[in-house]
């Protein structure tokens, strides 16, 4: 059978594509490369026979206003079915507005849905360094963006490693290889549905 190029059938196998947008928790900072959390997404992928081809636009430091502007053209230059936004560490970290990286989170969960992506967000809870309070809103802004934008949501990625000070590098701040399974196993459970709607 010839199958001829741009046929339904040509295309219907074509792998889909599944951006994240995160910053060093997903970015492999300071971790050996095909370590972290995104690049054991792959062997998960593999093992449940999804096509599906994995583009990691994390980069260390991004804040929620970086990513809102980065996404745009990452949108359009990879046309994505699936978008993981890991976003938010480094504003809580600087302890920046709350609503500020509310506004950039629903901006961009609406600019990967209006590409056409399913979107998954990666929710963040940031030590008090800034107050109970202050780190109380910001964990659940998450929360409250997924029921708003009816998103999907990964409540906490660092769940079962935040309080394993034995889980993180020198700095305190970036989680270990050996976190990245974990890491993982609090993430795929809620992106796996996405994947298998159609």
């Amino acid at each position: 059978m010839l199958l001829l190029w741009g046929s339904p059938a040509s295309a219907y196998s074509a792998p889909k594509t599944l951006l994240v947008v995160g910053d060093s928790l997903s970015a492999e900072y300071g971790l050996a490369r095909g370590t972290g959390w995104v690049a054991l997404l792959e062997g998960k992928l593999r093992a449940q026979k999804l096509d599906i081809r994995i583009v990691n636009a994390s980069v260390s430091g991004e804040t929620t206003s970086g990513g809102r502007t980065r996404l745009p053209a990452l949108l359009k230059k990879h046309q994505p079915d699936y978008v993981v936004l890991e976003l938010g560490a480094n504003d809580g970290l600087r302890g920046l507005p709350v609503p500020a990286a509310d506004g950039n989170l629903r901006a961009m969960v609406k600019a990967a849905r209006g590409a056409g992506a399913r979107v998954l967000l990666v929710g963040i809870r940031i030590p008090p360094n800034y107050g109970r309070d202050y780190s109380e809103k910001f964990f659940a802004m998450y929360k409250a963006i997924s029921r708003d934008e009816k998103v999907a949501l990964a409540p906490f990625m660092l769940d079962g490693v935040a309080e394993k000070m034995e889980l993180f590098q020198a700095d305190r701040i970036h989680p270990l290889a050996t976190a990245h399974p974990l890491i993982l196993n609090n993430i795929w459970p809620h992106l796996l549905p996405i994947l298998r709607t159609q």
